[in-house]
This record gives structure tokens, sequence and C-alpha cells, in this order.
């Protein structure tokens, strides 16, 4: 039973945290962020990494502590909010940085239509160039109107 409830604990994190990105997206980095998440809708250094990847960095945080905690104390279950924070950061990099931006030559022909949606989307994201009249602010959900050109 308690493997089964950290298993839980470790899946309902990752789902909030598709909502605590949404969140973060549309009110922190196209809010006062935005100075480190600019370079990212508008690129102008081609180096490896932009701004923007300081994201990363801040979203680890939270997850090490827990880690930490939950290690360090009773509270076990702490530890597995991290875990579902760490897997929810590997998904986000493997689909945002890989699959939609090929920032590294992997899945190079997905032909999947969820991933078509999602990159879709993302695409309509991208093309505000500023700060405001942004759309399309979370990573794994899609809305519907992005399938319609993939379903057959």
């Amino acid at each position: 039973m308690t493997a089964l409830l950290y298993i839980g604990i470790t899946a309902v994190t990752f789902v909030i945290m598709e909502m605590v990105t949404w969140c973060t997206h549309k009110y922190v980095m196209h809010g006062f962020g935005w100075y480190l998440h600019e370079d990212h809708h508008q690129p102008k250094y081609q180096g490896v990494f932009e701004k923007n990847d300081a994201f990363f960095v801040i979203f680890a945080i939270p997850s090490i502590l827990l880690f930490y905690l939950g290690v360090e104390t009773p509270r076990t279950f702490l530890f597995f909010i991290g875990l579902g924070i760490l897997f929810y950061g590997i998904a986000y990099f493997l689909v945002h940085d890989v699959i939609i931006h090929r920032r590294f030559k992997w899945f190079q022909n997905v032909k999947w239509p969820y991933l078509l949606a999602l990159r879709k989307a993302h695409k309509v994201h991208h093309k505000h160039l500023g700060k405001e009249d942004g759309e399309c602010f979370g990573m794994l959900f899609v809305p519907k109107k992005y399938f319609k050109q993939y379903m057959k």
C-alpha cells in the first residue's frame, strides 16, 4: 500500500506541474521574468545556452530541496513530490528542447499526432515575439484544435 501511495504522490505531482508550468509561463516568464525568457522568443545568440535556460535551474531548486527534506526527515512523501517535479523536468526537456525546438538531433522523424499537435501549438505560442498576446502556455496539454490537421 505504501508503494502505491508514493507512486500516486509522484504521479499527482507530475500532473500538477503542468498547471504550475502554465501559470509560471504566463505570469512569470511573460511577466516580470521576461528578461530571462525574451531570448527564447527572439533568439539572437546562436550558442548552446540561452538566458531562458536559467528557468531549468530555478525549477530544479524545489525538487532538490524536497529530495533533501524527504531523506533527512521522517516526511518521506516530500521525496516523492520532488521526484514528480524531477520527472516533469525530464519530460519538459525531452518534449520542449528535443522534440519541439530540436536543440538536439534526437527523434527527428516524429509522426505521432499528439507530438505534431504539440509542436503546432508551441509554434503558435512563438508567433508572438513580445511578452503580450501569448497563447498556448502549457507544455503537455494541447488544445483540441491543434489535433484536427493530424488526425486521419
